[in-house]
């Protein structure tokens, strides 16, 4: 009998696959999420490079926040106590990885110049993954959401 992987190992890789940062998030919960895999990815497509390649919100925080809106989110625009559930969950999700690495800003934890957005995404070659710190932040972020659904 096989082993349950676990998300931050799932989500590595999703990324080393070549999928983006908020894709490997995704991907990673797909199956818990019962979304197919190729939906996972395509919803989540944008989400790279702190969105779209802008640098701002980092691709992994996005799309953990996907998934959470997936696994705990409201479908009814009344119902205000889940919508503050969510968002308090996020929050908590997001300042956990805040506090680990002081900022959610995709720029800043790449240590980009200011305005360094682009459209063409970074070929994966095997000096990208060794030089680029982006496993780190998805490892840390598919733990924080796991933690986070397991517990609530």
């Amino acid at each position: 009998m096989s082993e349950k992987i676990c998300a931050a190992d799932r989500a590595e890789q999703l990324f080393r696959a070549g999928y983006n940062c908020g894709q490997a998030l995704v991907g990673a919960f797909a199956e818990e999420m019962k979304m197919p895999m190729e939906d996972a990815m395509r919803i989540s497509a944008g989400l790279g490079g702190g969105l779209c390649r802008m640098r701002e919100a980092c691709g992994a925080v996005s799309g953990a926040i996907v998934v959470l809106g997936c696994a705990r989110g409201n479908d009814d625009p009344e119902d205000y106590a889940n919508k503050g559930y969510v968002y308090a969950l996020g929050q908590q999700m997001c300042f956990r990885f805040q506090d680990q690495f002081k900022t959610l800003n995709c720029g800043k934890l790449l240590g980009l110049p200011e305005g360094s957005v682009g459209s063409m995404p970074t070929p994966r070659t095997p000096d990208f993954y060794e030089k680029r710190p982006c496993l780190k932040y998805i490892r840390a972020m598919a733990e924080i959401l796991e933690d986070t659904l397991n517990n609530n």
